[in-house]
């Protein structure tokens, strides 16, 4: 019976961490899941509490830090930047007109949908353009402050 009341406290903690994705509560959920298998062994309720404290306790100590630490998005650690955050900061051009609702890009040969960062600002077919972020399968992007080959930007006009 003890066991059941551990795995009972191991998975409301599993779903609660759910919910709050501090990666907190379910530190305290593998010391639940610890404790019912000590409960099941027959350790008495006494020692499935210190098991339940002393893992939950290593849990949040060593391995919070070392998940949060990879958890981390590449540019604050200082790695390089793949899959989709690869794509933030990139040159594209519009293939399709952009705006707040639709558009089309195209990165490094690769066709993206798009919309406009700046609801106000629309881009016209063949201008460059920089993603400033990715949604989903959509590239949000602003315009790109480096001119074309040949082509003074506006101010030195």
């Amino acid at each position: 019976m003890d066991a059941v009341f551990w795995i009972v406290l191991g998975v409301v903690l599993a779903v609660a961490e759910i919910f709050t994705t501090t990666l907190f509560l379910i530190m305290f959920g593998v010391g639940a899941f610890a404790a019912a298998g000590a409960a099941a062994l027959g350790a008495p309720v006494a020692l499935q509490a210190v098991i339940f404290a002393v893992v939950s306790a290593l849990s949040v100590a060593v391995v919070r830090p070392v998940v949060r630490r990879h958890a981390r998005p590449a540019i604050e650690t200082g790695e390089q930047p793949f899959g989709v955050e690869a794509l933030e900061g990139a040159t594209a051009v519009v293939l399709e007109p952009v705006d707040s609702e639709r558009g089309m890009i195209k990165i490094d040969g690769e066709l993206w949908t798009a919309r406009s960062y700046d609801a106000t600002r629309a881009y016209a077919e063949g201008e460059r353009v920089q993603v400033i972020k990715v949604r989903g399968a959509t590239a949000l992007v602003w315009q790109d402050d480096i001119s074309p080959p040949g082509e003074l930007p506006e101010a030195k006009r």
